[in-house]
């Protein structure tokens, strides 16, 4: 009977230990297939933080050149959640970068610039399983797009981490660009003025 007894706590008790991490894991959070991160399908449900029109990292000799892409950042409702309590990103936020290529006329508009075809898919993600708390993804374009990446290795994310950890107003990312979470940075004292 105590052994019986003793199994049955020992099953309760680790079936209550994979319930207790699978309820800390947000069930919008980063999923993987082995080392991949898998591309969220309804990403475009998520919280909408900003867009961007030709926005670039190059001097703006080289970026006059450059085609004009919108930049629309999407970020997973649990993290969103979040950030909105404590000014912080928690382990398990997704950033998704979709780059869109912009058009000026079509149909009834004359002016301005609106968006068009998908020209590419970043994510940035925070999770612990990562050396220094975060990675980059690539899932391509529209005539590309993977299901799932591997994240960007440390040669291919040098440049990222590099300016990410430099200019983020906040734990590695551009607060500074999504006007909806300036103040609450501010207000919880994690905003890092650049």
């Amino acid at each position: 009977m105590k052994l019986r007894f003793g199994i049955l706590a020992i099953a309760g008790f680790a079936a209550l230990s994979v319930w207790a991490v699978r309820a800390q894991q947000p069930a919008d959070g980063p999923r993987y297939q082995g080392a991949s991160l898998v591309r969220p399908q309804n990403y475009r449900e998520w919280i909408f933080l900003a867009s961007g029109l030709g926005m670039t990292y190059e001097p703006s000799a080289r970026a006059a050149d450059a085609p004009q892409n919108f930049t629309n950042v999407f970020v997973n409702p649990s993290a969103h959640k979040a950030f909105l309590q404590s000014g912080k990103w928690p382990d398990g936020t997704v950033l998704l970068l979709e780059i869109r290529r912009a058009a000026t006329e079509g149909s009834i508009n004359k002016g301005g610039h609106f968006q068009t075809d998908l020209s590419g898919l970043e994510a940035h993600v925070k999770d612990s399983r990562y050396p220094d708390g975060w990675a980059f993804f690539n899932f391509g374009d529209s005539k590309g797009l993977k299901d799932a990446s591997e994240p960007l290795n440390a040669e291919q994310a040098k440049r990222c981490v590099e300016c990410h950890t430099r200019e983020a107003a906040v734990d590695r990312t551009f607060v500074q660009f999504y006007p909806t979470l300036i103040d609450v940075a501010k207000r919880m004292g994690t905003y890092r003025e650049k």
